[in-house]
């Protein structure tokens, strides 16, 4: 009992400075990859991921003592329950979980098929939430440790085409939100990354669509489809430096909840939150005159 005391009150007086493991999900490619190499050369322990283990190896041969590569479907929960078990027996601890496998899918509301739209929110939303699930228990136990849920400006508003994707990642908004209300007492934080367009495969093989297309929507979701899409390798986010973003943040003694990178995301965030002001605005006397007088 006194050694459980004991761990308990090392434990409370960590410096986030000291987090030392990582597990990220989704590291075959993009910001995940980059997220994994920067904090590998940063000297921390990294528990690498991906569908495809050989997809990562390039990464994990390089760091022998401080990388772990694990294959990890997010679908799987069973594969994830094993690669936090693999993670812990290795390294002692995850101090960090970055929730960022997942991927993009454009089509009108629609245009999509239902098995489209919950294979989706399969790996977007209920693959970040089981994640949690399963590293939860251990960081209560420590009463230690941060979650950074890799979110998307399209997590604060809808573009056509983009209806089904910004409602997965509204929904992980929406659960990050209570999620660090429930664990900030705890000692555990909550960070929602919200990238704006960066230059990884996202526009390219990470991009699905619907397979049927109606030419009614051409003129708001036609230029926006993954064949009419120019985008790839022209954004202007460098994933390098927001790996080392996200190093310097979940390192910090003073977090965001929201966390934007890039300028894009800036200024698309102020230009939404201006439209929804001016809305409240427009519409303040008939919403309030809804009260009892």
């Amino acid at each position: 009992m006194k050694n459980a005391q004991e761990l308990s009150k090392k434990n409370s007086k960590r410096s986030v400075s000291d987090m030392t493991t990582w597990l990220i999900t989704g590291c075959s490619s993009g910001l995940g990859r980059a997220f994994a190499l920067e904090i590998l050369k940063n000297g921390d322990n990294v528990v690498v991921t991906s569908r495809n283990a050989d997809d990562i190896q390039g990464i994990v041969e390089n760091y022998p003592d401080t990388a772990l590569g694990l294959s990890l479907n997010v679908t799987d929960k069973e594969q994830i329950a094993n690669a936090v078990s693999q993670a812990e027996a290795k390294f002692g601890s995850i101090d960090v979980l970055i929730n960022n496998a997942g991927y993009g899918y454009r089509a009108a509301v629609e245009e999509a098929e239902e098995d489209e739209i919950r294979t989706l929110f399969n790996t977007n939303f209920f693959g970040t939430v089981h994640m949690i699930q399963a590293v939860l228990p251990g960081m209560r136990k420590r009463k230690f440790g941060t979650i950074m849920n890799v979110s998307s400006i399209a997590g604060r508003f809808a573009m056509p085409g983009s209806g089904y994707y910004a409602a997965s990642k509204f929904a992980i908004e929406g659960m990050s939100d209570a999620l660090r209300r429930e664990v900030a007492p705890l000692g555990i934080r909550v960070v929602l990354i919200e990238p704006g367009a960066f230059r990884t495969d996202f526009a390219g093989r990470s991009l699905t669509g619907s397979k049927k297309e109606f030419s009614d929507y051409d003129e708001t979701v036609g230029q926006r489809r993954k064949k009419n899409d120019r985008t790839d390798g022209t954004q202007p986010g460098d994933p390098q430096k927001a790996a080392q973003t996200i190093i310097k943040v979940a390192k910090g003694s003073k977090i965001p909840f929201r966390l934007l990178l890039g300028t894009d995301a800036i200024n698309a965030i102020r230009a939404e939150l201006d439209r929804q002001h001016t809305e409240l605005e427009d519409w303040k006397e008939i919403s309030v005159s809804t009260d009892y007088k």
